[in-house]
């Protein structure tokens, strides 16, 4: 259930963030202090119907009977971590009478949004990709009786496989994300997009290669639960973002205090979770197809 929810929302934020990317491209979301921000929150809107989908259809091929579960976490997964972490910051921003609390207007029509936009669009689409995707394609007849994994060297094992999935990936944002969290954090203007464009796309490519490439060696090692450690192959990406956040803060900011450290690692733990949830969903999704491809021209039974 959890893994359907998060391939759903991970699906759903890799869009999210190519339209986002395309909509400031060719605007000027860039010059006014909030609009990407209404951009991206009115997009994941609109976008519910997809993660619905996704996560109701790979939910209903992996037969499982609480759907109106699955559901429900799919539509609040993201939305409930995004809301208790800025909570607890709007509750520390007035706390110190900061000017940073979010107005309580605001948080009403946000909510107002996902609860008549983004809800039923997601109602809708997991209704949709469970009629419409819900029949399993195994390439390959599926033994009922797990066979036994044998023991291997530590660096095979799922764990290790999945810490190592997340280095490649980082490597290739790792001079973007300077860059963004100097925009963010030392309020520069970032107007350089058609770049991120290309490190995103890249960030995608590298990711599901990765994730093939260890999903192989788990199959090798005569491992057969690739499904969690391929989305936390990809997943671990946003690991090494956020202890990259951690030399950033130490290093290039001048930032002091409970307030300000709460309010850094607070958002950029929100954007960590984004980033584990759309590169784990890809990799989810690029090792389901290369299984389905091998074993389909490999297996004969």
């Amino acid at each position: 259930m959890l893994l359907a929810a998060s391939v759903g929302t991970g699906i759903q934020l890799c869009l999210l963030g190519l339209f986002v990317i395309l909509l400031t491209i060719m605007g000027t979301f860039y010059e006014e202090r909030g609009t990407i921000l209404t951009a991206f929150i009115v997009c994941y809107a609109l976008t519910s119907f997809v993660g619905g989908y996704v996560s109701g259809g790979l939910y209903a091929r992996m037969e499982g009977k609480g759907w109106i579960q699955a559901m429900v976490l799919t539509a609040t997964l993201l939305p409930g971590v995004v809301f208790g972490i800025t909570f607890i910051l709007n509750t520390i921003a007035i706390v110190y009478g900061s000017l940073a609390a979010v107005p309580f207007g605001y948080i009403v029509i946000v909510l107002l949004l996902w609860a008549f936009l983004s809800f039923p669009l997601c109602i809708v689409g997991t209704i949709v990709g469970r009629n419409w995707n819900s029949v399993p394609n195994h390439p390959c007849r599926v033994k009922r009786i797990p066979s036994p994994i044998p023991v291997k060297q530590w660096y095979l094992s799922p764990l290790a496989i999945a810490a190592a999935g997340g280095l490649l990936p980082f490597g290739s944002i790792f001079i973007e994300m300077y860059f963004i969290f100097t925009s963010f954090w030392n309020y520069k203007v970032y107007y350089v997009y058609g770049f991120m464009l290309l490190v995103f796309l890249i960030l995608l490519i590298v990711t599901a290669c990765v994730t093939i490439v260890g999903t192989y060696f788990l199959l090798n090692a005569e491992n057969y639960h690739w499904q969690w450690t391929s989305f936390g192959m990809a997943a671990s990406t946003a690991l090494y973002v956020f202890l990259y956040s951690v030399h950033y803060f130490v290093f290039k900011t001048h930032m002091t205090g409970f307030f300000q450290t709460c309010f850094y690692f607070g958002y950029t733990a929100i954007f960590c979770v984004g980033l584990a949830l759309m590169c784990g969903a890809l990799g989810f999704w690029a090792a389901s197809a290369f299984i389905r491809t091998i074993y389909r021209n490999v297996k004969c039974d």
